[in-house]
């Protein structure tokens, strides 16, 4: 992996390029791959008050991710830890009681930390891609972005589909590994400073760990809830039950087959099943399902569908909250101006205050006339009063044409 650094300041005017380089350059690498060696770190994440994390799975042709390295950047030095290798019970534990985990878009990193922890909703995390959306309105830039366009360095990113399970790494995954968290402790210090000169470091950190909050909520979901990813306000009461059905059973079998789900049905063949619902091999047949699949489960899926469209519709699923479905979002206009006038106001991003979800569950909230308790967790915090002050006041004022748009029935 190279670096080249920028001939001018960084974006943000901290930190001169060629200074964060030879900064982080000079961090020794070491890897991790006996008991004594990760005492040694857990010793010294025990002393620091900030620890950067990055990690490297494999996950094309299992259910279950295989760890394959932990990076860590403590401040002192880089490590890679052999995760195959080692029992990283204690190692969890000593990261869960840092008081600052930085990662930077954390959302795969930390499904696999609550698989294999078992912990509770972390608490403890700032994902510098939540921070840099703040300060920039851009959602998703990546890692290598972000150290291009705040620290003025390039990295590559040539090696993000190695085999990380391969033992030696080559000496370019290795580099690749170590410079994944090198830059992340100052990028973390550098978009810390300009979001705390501009009041905004405390949204981030409750933006961080709400998203920790939802990522662990997803990951500990039963399988009998699962159905609600795929739920369309389109289907009927049998088809919302063929649907809970089929995602668990599927979930199971993918589980203990230790296989992807899309393995066993496809996103798209899921759909089209519960639009169908095919009660014959040859109808099936007529889907996007693989052949293999067909084959070795046909009969089975086949046999769940009809078990559903025997039963009662009082025993079936209920439907699903309703969405607002009318086009003539005639709130939409008054709304987007709250959401500008706040975000001229605060200093906020426009796109980072309501979510599609959010605008959703507001509407609901207003159709049923439910109070704040109501209120989504990601709205609970610094945008609450807002929320209750001026939006649910403002889309109120249109509760006869949300209530329409939702479908629901106005009462007498």
């Amino acid at each position: 992996m190279t670096t080249t650094p920028s001939n001018s300041d960084t974006r943000f005017g901290f930190f001169r390029a060629d200074h964060i380089k030879d900064q982080n350059h000079n961090l020794p690498v070491s890897w991790v791959h006996n008991e004594d060696e990760l005492y040694a770190l857990i010793d010294e994440i025990d002393e620091v008050d900030v620890v950067a994390l990055d990690t490297e799975f494999i996950k094309r042709t299992t259910y279950y991710p295989i760890l394959a390295l932990v990076q860590v950047n403590t401040g002192r030095g880089i490590y890679l830890v052999d995760a195959p290798r080692l029992d990283l019970t204690e190692f969890w534990q000593a990261l869960i009681e840092v008081p600052t985990m930085v990662w930077y878009a954390c959302g795969e990193d930390l499904g696999i930390f609550y698989l294999l922890a078992k912990n509770a909703p972390l608490t403890n995390i700032f994902d510098v891609q939540i921070g840099v959306a703040y300060l920039t309105g851009k959602l998703q830039a990546g890692y290598s972005q972000s150290v291009a366009e705040i620290l003025g360095i390039e990295i590559d990113k040539g090696e993000s589909q190695s085999n990380w399970l391969v033992r030696p790494l080559s000496q370019e995954q290795e580099s690749y590994a170590a410079n994944d968290v090198r830059y992340l402790l100052t990028l973390y210090q550098s978009v810390k400073q300009k979001l705390d000169e501009n009041q905004l470091l405390g949204h981030v950190i409750e933006d961080s760990n709400v998203y920790a909050k939802e990522l662990h909520d997803t990951a500990h979901i039963s399988d009998e809830m699962l159905y609600l990813e795929f739920s369309s306000p389109e289907y009927n009461r049998t088809q919302i039950g063929v649907l809970q059905s089929l995602v668990a059973w599927r979930e199971s079998l993918a589980r203990n087959i230790n296989e992807p789900r899309t393995f066993i049905i496809s996103k798209q063949a899921m759909r089209e099943i519960i639009e169908t619902l095919p009660e014959s091999i040859k109808q099936l047949a007529q889907t996007t399902i693989n052949r293999h699949a067909l084959r070795k489960y046909g009969d089975e899926i086949i046999h769940i569908i009809r078990t559903v469209k025997s039963q009662p519709q009082k025993t079936l699923p209920p439907l699903p909250p309703p969405v607002y479905r009318s086009k003539e979002k005639i709130f939409k206009k008054s709304l987007d101006q709250a959401i500008t006038d706040y975000s001229h106001t605060h200093h906020i991003p426009e796109n980072l205050l309501l979510r599609g979800r959010w605008i959703s569950e507001l509407l609901l909230m207003v159709a049923h006339d439910l109070n704040a308790e109501h209120l989504p967790l990601g709205l609970q915090g610094y945008r609450k009063d807002w929320i209750i002050d001026t939006v649910l006041p403002l889309l109120k004022t249109y509760k006869a044409q949300i209530t329409t748009g939702l479908g629901i029935k106005s009462q007498p």
